[in-house]
């Protein structure tokens, strides 16, 4: 089965993403001659050579390839970080800002079909009107948000709010834009809770959390799809 994603989708198929992680140049990984790099002399036992005696380190060691055997960088294509290559992680800062600006253009299309559907309540105690919000709100807030955060991350891996202000989702496993499966659960993270529940709250909690994140700021939606944000810029 293709792992493509449908004609018309809009999602580039993984090997035509131009943010995907690519492989460090030539001259550049383990074993390389070039001068100036790290891996420039190979490690004294690497290429399955064992050491003198005829015994492998205990455990294959870093020089053996690691515990699992073969190539300690993954057959010599990543170092073990698997932020290598791609670029900066986004500020926390910036993403709160693409975030409310976000917010405020799929809020306004909520309060609108909202009026339009005569959804909402209205509590008058005198002088005093109260505008409150009922569940068919919360299911067009959750329906229009989760659909916008997903269909823009799928596509590009930016939401207008992350266009304007230099950022995008990637998987952090290789740095592509997330599929739309990927994207679905990270929106559906960050705003069910937020539609039915928790409201700012929640935002605060799940957004807030990549200001305090090691090593790679995530989110509690980003953890929860293993996606992080970097910056364009």
């Amino acid at each position: 089965m293709s792992s493509e994603p449908p004609p018309g989708s809009g999602q580039q198929p993984p090997e035509d993403d131009p943010f995907r992680k690519q492989p460090p140049p030539p001259g550049t990984g383990p074993g390389a001659g070039g001068a100036g790099s790290p891996y420039d002399t190979p490690p004294p036992y690497g290429g399955g050579e064992p050491p003198p005696g005829g015994q492998p380190p205990p455990g294959g060691g870093p020089y053996g390839g690691g515990p699992y055997g073969g190539d300690p960088y993954g057959g010599g294509s990543y170092p073990t970080d698997p932020l290598a290559g791609m670029p900066p992680l986004a500020d926390s800062g910036r993403r709160t800002l693409a975030r409310i600006i976000d917010m405020i253009l799929v809020g306004i299309v909520v309060w609108l079909l909202s009026w339009a559907f005569n959804v909402q309540y209205y509590d008058v105690d005198g002088e005093q009107v109260e505008v409150g919000k009922s569940f068919g709100q919360s299911v067009i807030a959750a329906v229009l948000y989760i659909a916008y955060d997903t269909f823009f991350t799928a596509r590009t891996g930016q939401t207008l709010g992350k266009k304007w202000l230099g950022m995008r989702v990637a998987d952090l496993d290789n740095g592509a834009t997330p599929s739309v499966q990927t994207s679905l659960i990270r929106a559906a993270v960050l705003w069910i809770p937020f539609a039915f529940c928790c409201a700012c709250v929640w935002t605060v909690i799940s957004g807030g959390w990549s200001f305090f994140d090691k090593p790679y700021k995530q989110g509690l939606h980003d953890k929860a799809a293993k996606t992080v944000v970097v910056s364009t810029r």
